[in-house]
């Protein structure tokens, strides 16, 4: 929507005002809006979105570029440059500093528009009335004056006045930071904010305020400006401030020493230009690259990724937590069978059951699409009256029905929640007192069908003495017990095969379910998941953060869990320095979902979970997960060696430099020739993206591990160093070089050696050979390499202040390269040994 969108204020108070007021000024009714209304309001007042990162125009885009520190420096190198006069450096080192700008820019911009592509596959809807009828939309087109459904599960779409409620619970967190959900009504309490979610219960609203007139909207556009860096952004500006700081040293040490030597002004232009040597000025677009390539590579596997910097994530996960259903099951729950309290096949819990889950409303459950799919029953002479919908801390839903005009609850739940209500049972038509001994022998009945797989809820009812319209919690006490359920969800045929997988990929599997412990250690040892230990919600409500520190590491399966305790697992994780990632689809995960290092879900979600998730499956399958950890793996191992090559290059012409500063009468290679010695160095790097990377790599989880750099800089840069001080050598005491000579043969020498050395330090395998790059990364090599050799017999070679080295030079040369590639082979050999491949 574009133009200026109507102001939403009111001129009544909306909140204690009766609902005939509401539809009276928002021209609405109970039926809703027509689909010619609701267009008319969607133009006059705008989408129902919250605030988002501002779009910046592209000419802005383009110009907040050059603020990167990396721009920067060669921005002020080639400035000072055009300033000493040398005209022609000063243009090649603009070039760089524009041709980074650009294609980060391009390929940002094209990775940005991917990925908006992809989140609008996975956007979330509401349940509106238009025309008199219930249908769903996207919450992007709810307007003002919509009357919309709340389930359990459900986003409040906008900010609503409810008019109609039953035992409504919203979760507020996000607006209000409280832990524990409000209960809301139509007339006390009665406003649901847009960003909050339902917890429990039923209602019906009317929409007040959309998009950024709303509480949430107005939160947004504070949120909108804060760009929170993620781990993997920190370590990369970890690693540039790295290469500045030690840039900013050399440079200020080569200058005070060649200005001893030289003039002022060709020592700064010198030591300038060694700067411009050392800045890995393609490193944001290199990364922009294979984050944009990872993510379309995901979305063909049917991974969607919402926000690109996930992917690292992705691939340095190391624990993944997820529920049992549908991940180790087939998501096919089927009921087995319905018996009473001794396990005898009884139809009369069969229809409880039924009549429960015919009548709620409350909760979109798999369980009760069982029930209701087993046997067809004659439900019209039994009239409903009210119910109480399910929620998290009761675990029961219970419905009231009219059965010859009697009121009968009848409460379907977890075993142990109905029995804590239950002061009776019900066996052959008998009803009995429920005593401690009896409730023992009880509970070993729904036990031993937990241990057989099944997953069981108890059926109770509780005739009423005297009638009313509406009930309430506190109605669910002495009920009587008429017997079980029991339901199956067959572990999935390839189950114990993707756990094989994930282990071998370094990820240890945890499973955190609601469901019953027995029924979730079955399962574990039915797909080969090796449950080292089992805790549960109640026993994980007595210990501390500390304990639980303690206790996952050596705990596979976490039962009966509630929302809030799924998260204390995930944080106590994060306490042992892992990566977790989270899959879950239901209302119960979406704390946990926000807290893991990476959410994921599946696009059949309730609406809470996919807005809490970074990435999307479209398949609930672990096997895609696989192929999602695999392709974050090869963008964070593409990135890194990028890094390791960058770094290491560089660090070697640190000490060359340092060291031509000491001996070198001469300055060893001309301004103009280091500028485009990392001009033709950088050019060859962009096809890292493309390359391949080593299956072994893929075998293990990793992330941002600066020490490591540090390490390789310190011994393969100083390696490098050694064959350059070589090269000097025999220019100087074979030769007898001139400067031109020199720094020509140099030169060459530098461009071999850095082209090549990255086909050995690109992959762990010993020998290298064994590990094949890309074709477009032996292309890209060849041809900066032929470049090298090539330039100084061509007129251009003037420009450069080439000249044509000596004939023999190239037996010294193949002979020098060759030792050199042999030293760092040796070198990674011993290095990998030491400290392994990252």
């Amino acid at each position: 929507m574009n133009g200026k969108i109507k102001a939403q204020v009111f001129d009544f108070d909306y909140k204690t005002c009766p609902k005939e007021t509401i539809f009276d000024k928002f021209e609405t009714c109970q039926q809703g809006l027509s689909d010619a209304e609701a267009q008319k309001r969607l133009a006059e007042y705008g989408f129902n979105e919250a605030a988002k990162k501002q779009k910046r125009t592209i000419v802005l885009q383009i110009i907040l570029k050059f603020f990167h520190p990396l721009v920067v420096l060669l921005v002020v190198i080639a400035g000072v440059t055009f300033w000493t006069g040398d005209p022609v450096s000063g243009s090649i080192i603009g070039a760089m500093a524009f041709l980074s700008v650009f294609l980060g820019f391009f390929q940002e911009h094209k990775a940005g528009k991917e990925a908006e592509r992809l989140s609008e596959m996975v956007r979330a809807t509401a349940t509106v009335y238009r025309n008199g009828k219930s249908k769903e939309i996207p919450i992007k087109q709810i307007v003002p004056g919509d009357v919309v459904d709340l389930f359990a599960g459900d986003m409040i779409p906008a900010d609503i006045r409810i008019i109609q409620a039953k035992d409504l619970f919203i979760n507020q967190a996000s607006l209000t930071g409280e832990s524990m959900p409000v209960e809301k009504g139509a007339t006390v309490n009665n406003i649901a904010f847009m960003g909050s979610s339902v917890v429990s219960g039923t209602a019906l609203g009317v929409v007040l305020k959309t998009g950024l007139a709303t509480e949430f909207g107005e939160v947004s556009k504070r949120l909108a400006s804060i760009n929170q860096p993620t781990s993997f952004d920190k370590g990369i500006n970890k690693f540039v401030w790295l290469m500045i700081w030690a840039m900013l040293g050399l440079v200020v040490f080569i200058c005070a020493v060649d200005s001893f030597k030289d003039k002022f002004m060709d020592a700064l232009l010198f030591s300038l230009s060694v700067a411009i040597g050392l800045t890995p000025e393609m490193l944001p677009m290199l990364v922009t690259i294979n984050l944009s390539k990872g993510a379309i590579a995901m979305s063909k596997k049917e991974v969607i990724v919402k926000k690109l910097n996930a992917i690292q994530n992705f691939g340095a996960m190391d624990v993944l937590c997820t529920d049992k259903t549908g991940t180790l099951t087939l998501d096919r729950i089927v009921l087995e069978k319905y018996c009473d309290v001794v396990r005898k096949e009884d139809q009369g819990v069969l229809k409880l059951a039924y009549l429960n889950s015919y009548y709620q409303t409350g909760l979109k459950n798999i369980l009760d699409k069982a029930v209701l799919k087993y046997e067809k029953l004659v439900v019209k002479e039994y009239k409903k009256v009210d119910e109480i919908p399910f929620d998290f801390s009761r675990r029961i839903m219970s419905v009231v029905v009219d059965m010859e005009g009697r009121h009968k609850i009848i409460a379907k739940g977890a075993p142990e929640e109905i029995l804590k209500r239950c002061t009776k049972y019900e066996l052959d038509g008998d009803i009995e007192e429920l005593d401690q001994i009896v409730l023992t022998d009880l509970k070993e009945e729904y036990d031993s069908l937990s241990t057989e797989g099944f997953r069981v809820l108890a059926v109770a009812y509780k005739d009423m003495e005297t009638n009313k319209d509406v009930y309430a919690k506190d109605d669910e006490s002495g009920l009587v017990l008429k017997g079980y359920i029991a339901f199956l969800d067959p572990p999935k045929p390839t189950a114990k095969k993707t756990i094989e997988v994930l282990h071998k990929l370094g990820i240890e599997l945890k499973v955190l379910t609601g469901d019953n412990d027995l029924v979730a250690k079955k399962i574990c040892s039915d797909v080969g998941l090796n449950v080292k230990g089992l805790l549960t919600g109640v026993q994980l409500e007595k210990i501390s953060d500390a304990q639980l520190k303690d206790l996952v590491k050596t705990t596979t399966v976490f039962a009966r869990l509630s929302p809030i305790q799924k998260e204390r697992v995930i944080h106590a994780l994060h306490a042992n320095n892992h990566t977790v990632g989270f899959l879950g689809d239901g209302i119960n995960d979406a704390p946990a979902l926000k807290a893991a290092d990476v959410g994921i879900s599946v696009d059949n979600a309730v609406d809470i979970a996919k807005e809490s998730a970074d990435i999307i499956l479209l398949q609930k399958n672990l096997m895609v997960l696989r192929d999602g950890v695999l392709e974050g793996r090869r963008v964070f191992g593409n990135i890194f060696k990028y890094i390791k090559m960058g770094a290491s290059s560089n660090f070697g012409n640190m000490f060359s430099m340092a060291g031509s500063c000491l001996i070198l009468p001469f300055l060893p290679m001309f301004p103009i020739q280091i500028i485009l010695n990392n001009f033709l160095y950088d050019a060859s790097q962009v096809a890292i993206p493309s390359d391949d990377v080593d299956e072994e790599y893929l075998l293990k989880s990793r992330s941002w591990n600066i020490k490591y750099i540090m390490k390789f800089m310190m011994f393969f840069g100083p390696l490098s160093s050694v064959f350059d001080y070589m090269t000097w050598g025999i220019m100087i005491f074979i030769y007898h070089a001139n400067q031109a000579t020199f720094a020509t043969c140099w030169f060459i020498e530098s461009m071999c050696t850095q082209l090549l050395v990255i086909h050995i330090i690109r992959t762990g395998k010993i020998p290298f050979v064994e590990s094949w790059p890309s074709p477009f990364l032996i292309f890209t090599s060849i041809y900066m390499v032929s470049i090298a050799l090539v330039l100084p017999y061509t007129p251009l070679g003037a420009y450069f202040k080439f000249v044509m080295p000596p004939g023999t030079f190239f037996l010294f040369l193949i002979a020098i390269v060759g030792i050199y590639l042999w030293s760092v082979q040796a070198l990674k050999t011993w290095f990998v040994k030491k400290y392994g491949y990252e």
